[in-house]
């Protein structure tokens, strides 16, 4: 491509201060802004990013499609929500335009194995138009291209056992929310570990109608499978409640939660395959007390066994690079909703992002 790659940035809250000033940094240019909150409509990214000026004022949603059409961006990175069923009209609007996307959404890094019928729909709306969707972020290197690497180091494998743990502080309310920070242990077991007290049968059903709540790891085991080439036979989820001996303040969620309550979740996704390897993952996010830090680990179990141990990553400007460095990689993809595994090794981009694209 000989000029800057056009990027649209959906939802200017705290992970879009990283996108945008990536998008910039790799030689792109931010040509419009979207957000939902009337604090921020109005205002040019360069207040939200802490920079000059950059002559782009955020819009609100409402004028969204407009603006897309005046603008006609490459890519529009979406930075709202964590389940596909709330990004579908955002997702379904660039679609219908033609717009790729690209989302930090959690769910929608393997959507097609908890919410089919709104993957299908964007997935041929995207098809028809000549663009692409998918999801990355953290995961995208984290729970998926190291795992598959270490994977492809091993002679046989038995079974691969993962685990992470995230502050729901860096991420937002919504997410918070998600995993039940601040609720007692009886309204966390009523409105989050309830959930998942089903039979396969009940859960399956819940996914066909598209009202599952998967965890983050449920989507993650859908895309080691189909990266590693397994045969899911079953596939379980259950959440547990973190708590605290202390009380912890969330700026979050603008409230003390108390000692014994739910500073969040932990969730376990087991995966069952025909292959007889089993993937076992959790990850963990709640509202951090003074001793607590990211770490991720992953053991891959067989001849011969090998753990992967990370501490303290920068998880924030970890999800933000890998979305800004697959920009390339989306725009090159074949059009449909197209998950990551399918896309390729996410790789570092030394070089302006429209040097990258065909």
């Amino acid at each position: 491509m000989d000029r800057k790659v056009k990027v649209v940035q959906y939802g200017t809250g705290k992970m879009s201060v990283y996108t945008m000033r990536y998008v910039y940094e790799k030689g792109a240019e931010i040509v419009g802004a979207i957000d939902v909150n009337p604090e921020v409509i109005g205002k040019d990214i360069g207040e939200i990013m802490g920079t000059e000026n950059k002559g782009v004022k955020v819009v609100s949603v409402d004028d969204a499609e407009k603006m897309l059409i005046e603008t006609k961006p490459d890519i529009a990175i979406i930075t709202t929500m964590s389940l596909i069923k709330d990004l579908e009209e955002s997702l379904m609007l660039c679609a219908k335009l033609g717009i790729n996307a690209i989302t930090t959404c959690e769910e929608a890094f393997y959507p097609i194995n908890s919410n089919p019928e709104v993957t299908k729909k964007i997935d041929e709306m995207a098809k028809q138009m000549g663009c692409t969707i998918t999801g990355s972020g953290y995961q995208d290197i984290y729970w998926g291209q190291l795992i598959s690497s270490i994977a492809g180091s091993t002679q046989t494998i038995k079974k691969i056992k993962g685990s992470s743990s995230y502050n729901v502080e860096d991420y937002g309310i919504a997410l918070a929310k998600a995993h039940g920070a601040g609720l007692t242990l009886e309204e966390f077991d009523k409105q989050v570990a309830s959930v998942d007290k089903i039979s396969d049968e009940e859960r399956q059903n819940l996914i066909n109608k598209g009202e599952y709540l998967p965890s983050y790891m449920w989507n993650v085991n859908g895309w080691l499978c189909a990266k590693l080439g397994l045969t899911v036979k079953s596939q379980t989820q259950k959440t547990i409640p973190q708590t605290h001996s202390e009380d912890i303040y969330s700026d979050t969620l603008g409230m003390e939660v108390k000692a014994g309550d739910a500073t969040g979740m932990s969730a376990v996704v087991t995966t069952e395959t025909e292959e007889g390897i089993t993937i076992e993952s959790e990850c963990i996010g709640k509202v951090y007390s003074k001793e607590d830090f990211d770490k991720n680990e992953w053991t891959v179990a067989g001849e011969p066994n090998t753990t992967l141990i990370i501490n303290r990553p920068s998880t924030v400007e970890l999800t933000c690079a890998s979305i800004v460095n697959r920009i390339p990689d989306v725009i090159n993809a074949v059009p449909g909703y197209v998950p990551t595994e399918e896309i390729g090794e996410l790789c570092y981009k030394v070089k302006p992002l429209n040097e990258y694209v065909k």
